[in-house]
């Protein structure tokens, strides 16, 4: 049975390989100590009778400049409004073990999910990531994210994915 829960010291880190070396090393020796200084949240994809990690992910809080805020959406935002909160997703890497099973869709639709969650008790307009590369701004532009101009990052606003978890909860 696959869970994502935090991550633990427990957890076995060193075992862990996705073939990026930043989101390797991050996960091997930065993630548990930015977990206890509460500047992420770290969630791991385990397979619970091995534990192993199947891929991972992180949500902090952020903010985006009201400027880089597309017009369509700008328009519905008050002006008034430096920066706009958003929650972000850092990181989110898959063992190379697990590559091509949908493992990276999973662990997307859990943060989402989460941020969604949260944002019913905390402002967050949208959720923001910053690709690692031309390839994963792809995958995130797959599942409807929007680009920022003059910006490599993304988002996908709360609203949009309400209406994801929304209609998945009225069936």
């Amino acid at each position: 049975m696959r869970v994502v829960e935090l991550l633990k010291s427990a957890h076995p880190k060193e075992n862990f390989s996705c073939g990026v070396a930043l989101l390797d090393n991050y996960l091997w020796h930065q993630a548990g100590q930015d977990v206890r200084r509460k500047l992420t949240a770290c969630f791991v994809l385990t397979e619970s009778e091995t534990g192993l990690i199947e891929g991972y992910y992180t949500l902090s809080n952020s903010s985006i400049p009201l400027n880089m805020v597309p017009d369509g959406f700008r328009k519905h935002l008050p002006q008034s409004y430096s920066s706009i909160p958003v929650t972000l997703i850092g990181r989110l890497a898959v063992d190379k073990r697990f590559h091509g099973k949908g493992t990276g869709e999973y662990l997307l639709i859990d943060a989402l999910k989460k941020s969604f969650d949260l944002s019913r008790t905390i402002g967050s307009f949208a959720v923001a990531v910053d690709p690692i590369n031309e390839q994963k701004v792809g995958f995130y532009l797959k599942y409807g994210f929007v680009s920022l101009p003059d910006s490599h990052k993304l988002f996908l606003p709360m609203k949009t994915i309400g209406q994801i978890f929304d209609s998945t909860n009225k069936k």
